[in-house]
């Protein structure tokens, strides 16, 4: 399953008809979690039913494609077996109770509502809410996908217009030759990784970078009156700058990600909690603008993408042990050079990436099944979904 997104020019009446759809989207699934706080042992099928009654009781809901209606209401239902899930698992803190939407920013289609041009380069919108025909701005080669493959539309608005995401069932695997070799990762705020081959990668910093016109585009809309379309400019302009921001770590991570997939047939990184790591307020910022779990998507992607083998390990004391004899040595987040008694002198960040290649190889089988061992690493190491790494059977 890949993702094809285009730009579309439209006029403002068009774009106008797409905050309708947006709106009338997020209408009906705050409805139908309202229904389901009221009424106990709600489910999927139940939320389809009051979808139904939706549509017959309000005009503007029966205009939007009723299969977009039905990408609402699963939307929600998503939401709730979320947390629902979370509760099973007894997973500590916030279960992530289902909140009602606020500024949603996409309405989805399914396989009606909507008609490609031959050319495929415009689509139309042939539902009630009066969208119409949008033109399709990209580099991306839809024409060589068969449009029955196509099972998910998507209209998007972002701060700088509105964007089209086309999801195309299709197989992306592209076996690589092997490499013969092995890498493992220490991602960190001083250099974005360091390999255990000794190789590192400076860390971009995008965010401080644009920090300052940032800042300068917050006092602009601090300064205007609310409600006021040169607040709304404003506002826009600085989300513009944000936006531009994310794309640049987003595209520096893919960027990264494919020529590590492309060099090593297993690649060991570290299974951080991004969000527990954040929660020191001291370097929550640097952590957010290094972008290690766009980073961490892109390496799983690409490694499903080429068929090569991604480990998450346990980062537990890789860079307290030493890489040579296996000894703790105990080291501030200020020393940054390890120094063993066994003659072991490294940078902290080289020691940390050869520890975690041998903590993923010392999982590995002998019969080409990659396997994490929660015994080996003192506790359940977990990889993202459709990484590859299944337990044979």
């Amino acid at each position: 399953m890949i993702a094809l997104e285009f730009k579309v020019k439209g006029n403002k009446t068009q774009y106008t008809a797409i905050d309708e759809a947006i709106r009338t989207g997020q209408f009906v699934r705050n409805k139908c979690l309202r229904y389901w706080m009221e009424n106990k042992g709600v489910g999927q099928k139940d939320l389809y039913r009051y979808n139904t009654w939706l549509r017959s009781e309000f005009p503007f809901v029966k205009d939007l494609n009723s299969h977009a209606c039905q990408a609402s209401v699963e939307r929600a239902y998503n939401s709730i077996s979320r947390f629902y899930s979370n509760c099973k698992k007894q997973i500590p803190g916030k279960k992530g109770y289902p909140k009602f939407k606020k500024f949603s920013r996409s309405v989805e289609y399914k396989t009606s509502g909507w008609k490609l041009s031959p050319d495929t380069k415009s689509i139309s919108f042939i539902d009630k809410k009066g969208i119409g025909k949008l033109k399709l701005k990209g580099t991306w080669e839809l024409w060589r996908y068969d449009q029955k493959l196509i099972k998910r539309v998507r209209l998007v608005r972002r701060a700088d217009g509105y964007y089209v995401q086309f999801c195309v069932k299709v197989n992306i695997e592209e076996p690589l030759d092997p490499s013969h070799t092995n890498i493992g990762l220490d991602v960190g705020l001083k250099e974005f990784y360091t390999d255990s081959k000794g190789g590192t990668e400076p860390n971009p910093r995008f965010y401080r970078k644009g920090e300052k016109r940032l800042k300068f585009y917050q006092r602009r809309v601090s300064r205007k009156k609310k409600g006021s379309s040169n607040r709304k400019k404003a506002r826009n302009r600085l989300g513009r700058t944000h936006l531009k921001i994310s794309r640049q770590r987003e595209e520096h991570a893919k960027r990264l990600a494919r020529c590590v997939i492309h060099s090593n047939d297993v690649v060991a990184y570290e299974d951080l909690r991004i969000k527990n790591l954040t929660k020191n307020h001291c370097l929550a910022k640097s952590i957010n603008d290094a972008g290690w779990y766009q980073f961490r998507k892109w390496l799983e992607y690409f490694g499903q993408k080429f068929c090569r083998q991604t480990v998450a390990v346990n980062p537990d004391y890789t860079s307290q042990n030493c890489s040579n004899c296996g000894e703790v040595v105990k080291k501030s987040l200020s020393t940054r050079t390890h120094i063993c008694e066994c003659g072991c002198e490294l940078d902290r960040d080289h020691n940390a990436a050869i520890n975690i290649l041998k903590r993923a190889l010392g999982t590995v089988g002998h019969t080409g099944t990659w396997i994490l061992d929660p015994n080996a690493l003192g506790e359940s190491a977990s990889t993202l979904p459709d990484s590859g790494l299944e337990e044979p059977r």
